[in-house]
């Protein structure tokens, strides 16, 4: 099944880009987005919406430290590869491109540029060129979701904490999935995020492409009415720690959990005496180190070590082991 991202590009492969649109002076006059079922229209209202700002914003400076990201803004993680190269190109021949902001407090809130607004925090900037422009909270969380979802590569949490963000400026759900150009039912598996547990939503938070939108819902319809349950949240935790270790594929999770409730998976039997360590190298996870009947098991992602880090640890493992045979 295509992903949500790939559905919305082929829906909007004909539209223009937001430079391209040349707006009717009626249109102009409109100060409330237009958001029509399907994506194509939704994305082509916002496109329509990004020109009118750009147009009536007036140019200036802006102090990059009075900004902040547009608080619907789903992207959690920004490519820091591609983020240096904007940077790198913005300090030799500066920015082509203000950003768009509108006034919050004492400060500015980000419409349309975050990355310009990163790039220039690296490289130190302290004033960066902004267009300051009126806009609701409607028109912002819109925004930010049809661009970011039609335009960038989100994963399927990243869609959901946006679409609950966005929710409330919706009359109800019916009018939003036609807004989105998606089905109420993938709507509510989208926003199926929102009932997993805790400990699968804290790893999300780091790792949001732990987990898909169809294995999310899953799970919550196995665990539906488990709240109380501390076996089933014990069992659910022990196998979405193999999930995170990358022993278990996250789509045959709810399954797993399933057969484990039911007490017809007789491999989870000791899973309470399994215990998971995550190792993390910087904000990445690196692998893990897991402690069972069975024994001890490290594993380390591939390309997380260097060879001279991996003969490091081959000599300390023989080390421990030479120690041992002394003793």
């Amino acid at each position: 099944m295509s992903s949500l991202r790939d559905r919305m590009m082929s829906k909007t492969a004909e539209v223009r880009a937001a430079k391209d649109i040349q707006l009717d002076p009626q249109q102009e006059k409109s100060v409330s987005p237009r958001t029509a079922p399907g994506m194509a229209a939704a994305l082509a209202t916002a496109q329509q919406r990004i020109v009118q700002l750009e147009k009536a914003g007036s140019a200036s400076e802006a102090l990059v430290s009075e900004i902040v990201p547009n608080p619907w803004q789903p992207r959690q993680v920004f490519n820091e590869g591609k983020l240096a190269q904007l940077a790198e190109s913005i300090r030799e021949a500066g920015l082509v491109q203000p950003i768009v902001v509108r006034r919050a407090g004492a400060g500015y809130q980000i419409v349309a540029g975050e990355r310009r607004w990163r790039a220039h925090k690296i490289i130190g900037k302290e004033t960066i060129k902004a267009l300051v422009v009126d806009l609701s909270d409607e028109e912002m969380a819109m925004l930010a979701l049809v661009e970011n979802v039609a335009r960038e590569d989100l994963c399927d949490y990243e869609i959901s904490r946006s679409i609950r963000r966005t929710e409330r400026e919706f009359p109800n759900r019916k009018r939003m999935a036609e807004a989105l150009g998606i089905s109420r039912s993938e709507l509510y598996r989208y926003l199926s995020f929102a009932e997993l547990p805790e400990f699968v939503v804290k790893d999300l938070d780091v790792q949001p492409r732990l987990l898909g939108a169809t294995a999310a819902e899953n799970i919550v319809s196995v665990l539906r009415g488990q709240n109380e349950n501390e076996d089933a949240l014990e069992i659910a935790k022990g196998l979405w720690a193999q999930v995170v270790t990358g022993d278990m594929d996250q789509l045959k999770l709810g399954k797993a959990i399933k057969q484990a409730l039911s007490g017809s998976n007789k491999a989870v039997a000791g899973i309470s005496d399994r215990n998971i360590d995550k190792i993390f190298a910087g904000g990445s996870h690196a692998g893990s180190i897991t402690r069972d009947s069975v024994g001890l098991t490290v594993k380390i992602k591939a390309g997380m070590l260097t060879p001279d880090k991996e003969q490091q640890i081959r000599a300390l493992v023989a080390q421990l082991f030479s120690d041992a045979d002394e003793c």
